[in-house]
C-alpha cells in the first residue's frame, strides 16, 4: 500500500522560485578521497531556446516515466579493495569497530542490510541490480568523476564499468552524471595545467562517447545520449560546452543541475534544496515551494527530468569535515511519497531517484536496517500504477536478492555452489522467481 503523506499543494505552482543551491558541502578533500560535492549556484539567465522559423513543439508526455536511481560507486571495503574507503570513514569513523549489537561504525546514520560494502564487489552489484529489477527501477544514473588516476577517480571509473556490465545483463539502462568540479582539483593539484583544461575536458567527452554513449543500454533522447552534470561547476559558459562536445559522434543531450548554465543545456533537474533550511531544518512547506517553482519553469523543457528523494540527514558535522547542510525529516516515507507525487504530476520523461546510496548525506533508498524495503516498495507502487503492460513483482519478492547475497557470502570459496547460484540472477531477470527460489533452496538451503 502506498503511504499517505504530506498533501502536495498544487496551488503552490504559482509561487516564484527562490534561487537554488544543492546539498553537498565544500571541504578540502584528503589526498585519497572524492571531494564532497559542492555546487552552490550563481544566478543564471533564464534558459532561452534557440531561434527557429517554426514554433517549438509541445513536449509529448511519455507512456510512463523512466525510474532512474542516482548511484554512488565510491565505496571500498577490505573484502575487495583491502581497506575501508573514505566514504565509509571520512577519516573519523572506523568500520572495523562494532558496538554491542555488532553494528559497524560508519559515516552514516543508516546501515545497509549487507553492511558497509565495496562498490566493485560483483556479488554486491548483483544484489543491488536485482533489487532494482524487482522494484521496477529502469536503470542507474552514476555519479562519475572522470578518467584521471587521481585520488579515487580511477577507482570510481572502474567500479562504474563493473556496475554497467551487471546493469546490462539485467536488461536495465544507464547514464552518466559528470562531476566537472574534478577539473578544479586537477588544476589546483597540478595534475592538469590550466591551459590544458579544455583539452582534458574534450578527452573526457571522447571517452564517454567511445565507451558508453553508443551503447544500446545508454539513456537517450531522440537518439542523443543523455549526459547529466552535477553543476556545471568548472565549465560555466555555454561556449565551453560547445567546445567540449565538438567532434563527438553524437551531440549529447545536456541536463544540468537546476540554476547552472541553463543556456547551454537542454534542461535542468531538481535536487534537495537544503539551502532553504531555516534553523537547521528544511520544512515540507519550503520543499513544496521549491518544487512548485522548478516545475513551473520546467514545463517548457523538451525533455523533463523530475526528482524524488526520501529526506536528508548528512553526517558531515559528526564526521568533523564541515557543517551540516541541514535536515529534512523523512517523516516515515511521507517526503518520498510527496516528491514522487509531485514528479508524477508533471508527466516527466525520467524520475531521478535521489539517491540509491549516498550514505553520507542520508538520501538513501537502498534497503537499510533502519527502514527496510520501505522506499523500494513505494517505487513498486509507482511502477505498478504507471506501467500499462503490468508489473508482476510485489513487496515479498524484494527479499530474494538478500538471500542470494547471503548465500554467496556463506559459500564464498565453494565454486560449485556459486556456479549454481549464477542461475538465480538469470532466473530473476526473466521473471521466473520460482526457479530462482528453487536454486537457492537446493544449493544454499534457503527456505
Amino acid at each position: 500500500m502506498r503511504t499517505q503523506g504530506v498533501a502536495v499543494l498544487f496551488v503552490l505552482i504559482g509561487i516564484g522560485m527562490i534561487v537554488t543551491g544543492c546539498s553537498a558541502m565544500s571541504v578540502e578533500p584528503t589526498a585519497v578521497s572524492t571531494p564532497l560535492r559542492s555546487a552552490t549556484p550563481t544566478p543564471q539567465p533564464t534558459r532561452t531556446p534557440k531561434p527557429s522559423s517554426t514554433p517549438a513543439p509541445t513536449r509529448a508526455a511519455p507512456e510512463r516515466p523512466l525510474l532512474m536511481a542516482h548511484y554512488m560507486p565510491w565505496y571500498q571495503a577490505p573484502s575487495v579493495s583491502g581497506f575501508w574507503g573514505w566514504h565509509w570513514t571520512m577519516e573519523h569513523f572506523d568500520p572495523a569497530k562494532t558496538d554491542g549489537d555488532g553494528r559497524r561504525e560508519i559515516a552514516s546514520h543508516t546501515m545497509p542490510l549487507t553492511g558497509p560494502y565495496d562498490s566493485a564487489d560483483p556479488h554486491l552489484l548483483e544484489y543491488q541490480v536485482l533489487l532494482m529489477k524487482l522494484s521496477g527501477i529502469d536503470g542507474v544514473i552514476v555519479d562519475w568523476y572522470g578518467i584521471e588516476d587521481f585520488w579515487d577517480y580511477g577507482t570510481i571509473n572502474e567500479a562504474t564499468h563493473a556496475l554497467f556490465e551487471v546493469v546490462k545483463r539485467a536488461g536495465l539502462r544507464f547514464a552518466i552524471c559528470y562531476e566537472d568540479q574534478t577539473l578544479r582539483f586537477l588544476t589546483e593539484y597540478d595534475r592538469v595545467a590550466t591551459d590544458d583544461v579544455l583539452a582534458h575536458g574534450q578527452e573526457v567527452m571522447r571517452y564517454l562517447d567511445e565507451t558508453w554513449f553508443q551503447d544500446d543500454a545508454y539513456l537517450n533522447y531522440g537518439g542523443r545520449p543523455v549526459l547529466l552534470t552535477f553543476g556545471p561547476q568548472y565549465f560555466e559558459a555555454a561556449s565551453d560546452w560547445e567546445a567540449l562536445t565538438v567532434g563527438l559522434s553524437t551531440d549529447p543531450a545536456l541536463i544540468f543541475l537546476d540554476k547552472h548554465t541553463e543556456s547551454a543545456a537542454l534542461a535542468t533537474y531538481p535536487w534537495p534544496p537544503m539551502w532553504a533550511s531555516t534553523g537547521g531544518t528544511l520544512t515540507p512547506e519550503r520543499l513544496e515551494s521549491y518544487l512548485a517553482g522548478f516545475y513551473t519553469k520546467a514545463k517548457d523543457y523538451p525533455y523533463l527530468v523530475a526528482s524524488a528523494f526520501p529526506g536528508f540527514h548528512d553526517i558531515y558535522e559528526e564526521a568533523e569535515v564541515g557543517s551540516s547542510y541541514g535536515y529534512l525529516d523523512a517523516l516515515d516515507g511521507e517526503i518520498f511519497q510527496m516528491t514522487l507525487d509531485f514528479a508524477l504530476a508533471q508527466n516527466p520523461d525520467v524520475i531521478q531517484l535521489i539517491t540509491w546510496n549516498d550514505y553520507g548525506e542520508g538520501t538513501v533508498i537502498e534497503p537499510t536496517e533502519e527502514f527496510g524495503y520501505r522506499y523500494l516498495e513505494m517505487v513498486q507502487d509507482v511502477r505498478r500504477e504507471t506501467d500499462s503492460e503490468g508489473f508482476p513483482f510485489g513487496a515479498a519478492d524484494l527479499a530474494l536478492p538478500l538471500q542470494l547475497w547471503e548465500a554467496r557470502v556463506g559459500n564464498r570459496y565453494n565454486r560449485e555452489v556459486n556456479a549454481a547460484l549464477d542461475g538465480v540472477f538469470e532466473a530473476v531477470v526473466v521473471g521466473d522467481l520460482q526457479a530462482a527460489s528453487e536454486i537457492l533452496m537446493e544449493h544454499a538451503g534457503v527456505p
